[in-house]
């Protein structure tokens, strides 16, 4: 008999209680997600899998001490290269905060590097501490209206799924492609349905007749919405909802106030992009889950939100409850309503105690391969920005805390014919540089709302072709920020008088770092910092929202490496409105 006959009889034999089990669990308040109840039982748990509850016997004895024992959590939406982590990296800092699966889409590794980069990130999620689901990017290059690193068509991502860890197609982002039947997005749409029925939407800005032609695409998630009608537009339609809570994007507050008991199993929450600082601060999807509570929600609707819907939406039978049959993934915690983690276990196993994690992932194999920019050459005349006699500018304006901007027009300050930045009305000057295959191209914008008195900060992280954004006071402060990124092949920089006063350096495709959680979390904290001496508004984080400037999949206003870009209309528009 091999193995997996053996493991399952093993299994049969525990919870009839002719065998002893591996683990049992005694004198805890078990969360029964599926009642919606605390229950009192042991929890027999044999070859790290939920054998039985009621009362056992085991080899191991785990005394709860009257502790309430959780399913594990589940971030339904994450791009890992948001932390700025390798894999292995952040899937000790999830760990630590109860979440032990996670479904990532790479899409960010795969703007840059391919499907080479989506390999990169299986291979290096192989030996996490938690489970990490791949969703394959949908939109390698999101749009065609920029420039990214690679293209990636069916036939690139259909092997991929050989991988078991590969779950479908991750959001589709592309409205027009789908609307109008575009070959090569059916294709996509198809061949997912060869391996599966997940796929993700990104129906952001959507009404419900966008919403009916995604449903009948068979697109059946969203993390877009961003207020309780929109939500409820995808409700109706048969959609799961995740609830977004990160470091740009707060939607829960809006939308938590339409969960209630007759539609919360349609609901599950992600972080989508969420800062390595931020992750450890306030946690993952169990901050969601702790606002949550307070936002009034019963506790075991919350946990069940983040445990048992996540797992349902995306066919992980074996997740998400405690219960007969499923995989020994749960919590201790002090308390349901302030939702305190004491100790986290991963198939049995203790994997984190007191928010730090105990158990260290594998040392990785997979070498990362260096992705050097490449610029043209930056001079003052090619920052300048024309504008009109009227001296009537289209202005990208930040709304703190959402990737949705607002299109203003108004008057702009002017000096020689071109735009000139203000400290007074808050208005700076913006560029995306294509740094992917030297092509040459800068796109110029107007912003308000960050709050610059001088200086320039710069990323290429740069969603979600990943070029160089870079914005500032000065266009030589600019031109500094973007050179000193250049010699770091990649990251975050704060430049004042053409002097570096803070810097990340990201190696790994511009995105990512090999460093240590911590080691990142604390240059995170120096830029942001950095950026506030220059008087970049402490309210919102100065440098995750200048990277979805360039997001041209969100409404209304953005920029990319070909110009400004007005979403509404998806088309490209002239800074100057005179």
């Amino acid at each position: 008999m091999n193995l997996e006959g053996e493991d399952l009889i093993h299994r049969i034999r525990t919870a009839s209680k002719k065998e002893p089990a591996d683990l049992v669990i005694k004198n805890g308040k078990v969360v029964d997600v599926f009642s919606g109840k605390l229950i009192e039982a042991d929890i027999a748990i044999t070859g790290g899998t939920i054998i039985g509850l009621g009362s056992y016997e085991g080899k191991r004895i785990l005394n709860a001490e009257g502790k309430i024992v959780s399913p594990a959590l589940i971030d339904g939406h994450v791009h890992i290269e948001s932390s700025m982590l390798t894999p292995g990296a952040f899937a000790g800092v999830l760990a630590a905060h109860g979440v032990t699966s996670a479904v990532t889409d790479p899409h960010e590794i795969a703007n840059v590097l391919g499907a080479d980069g989506i390999r990169f990130m299986l291979e290096r999620a192989a030996d996490s501490l938690i489970d990490i689901y791949v969703m394959l990017p949908s939109s390698v290059p999101a749009t065609s209206f920029e420039h990214n690193g690679a293209t990636l068509h069916a036939e690139d991502l259909e092997p991929l799924f050989e991988n078991d860890h590969v779950l479908g197609l991750a959001e589709v982002m592309d409205f027009p492609a789908v609307l109008n039947a575009d070959p090569l997005m059916v294709e996509k749409l198809l061949m997912t349905r060869r391996h599966s029925w997940r796929i993700d939407g990104h129906a952001a800005g959507l009404d419900a007749d966008g919403v009916n032609v995604y449903k009948a695409a068979g697109i059946r998630t969203d993390h877009e919405c961003v207020n309780i009608d929109e939500a409820k537009d995808r409700l109706s339609r048969g959609m799961y909802i995740m609830i977004r809570q990160g470091t740009v994007a707060k939607d829960l507050p809006q939308l938590i106030g339409l969960v209630d008991e007759t539609n919360s199993r349609r609901f599950l929450f992600c972080t989508d992009d969420k800062y390595t600082d931020d992750l450890i601060s306030e946690g993952s999807v169990d901050y969601n889950v702790r606002m949550a509570i307070r936002s009034g929600l019963d506790p075991i609707t919350c946990i069940k939100m983040a445990s048992l819907n996540a797992a349902e939406c995306y066919g992980l039978r074996t997740k998400g409850a405690i219960a007969p049959g499923y995989e020994a993934n749960f919590l201790l915690l002090d308390d349901l309503d302030s939702f305190s983690i004491d100790k986290v276990y991963v198939r049995g196993v203790l994997v984190s105690e007191n928010g730090k994690a105990v158990m260290k992932h594998s040392a990785h194999t997979v070498k990362a391969e260096d992705h050097p920019l490449i610029l043209p050459e930056l001079t003052p005349e090619k920052f300048r920005i024309k504008i009109g006699p009227t001296q009537k500018a289209h202005v990208i304006e930040i709304i703190p805390n959402s990737l949705v901007t607002r299109d203003t027009v108004e008057k702009v300050p002017v000096q020689d014919g071109n735009f000139s930045s203000s400290e007074r009305e808050d208005l700076l000057k913006m560029a995306v540089i294509e740094r992917h295959k030297g092509l040459g191209t800068i796109g110029l914008g107007i912003v308000k709302g960050f709050g610059l008195k001088s200086g320039a900060i710069a990323t290429t992280i740069a969603h979600d072709s990943h070029n160089l954004v870079v914005t500032g006071y000065s266009d030589s402060d600019m031109i500094a920020a973007a050179e000193r990124l250049k010699a770091l092949k990649g990251g975050m920089v704060v430049i004042n008088k053409g002097k570096v006063t803070a810097e990340l350096a990201l190696p790994i495709a511009g995105l990512m770092t090999d460093a240590a959680a911590e080691e990142v979390a604390e240059k995170l904290a120096v830029l942001r910092q950095a950026a506030a001496a220059l008087g970049a508004s402490e309210s919102f984080n100065p440098f995750l929202t200048l990277s979805f400037l360039s997001l041209p999949v969100i409404p209304d206003l953005k920029l990319t490496d070909t110009g400004l870009f007005d979403v509404r209309t998806f088309c490209h528009i002239p800074v100057s409105a005179g």
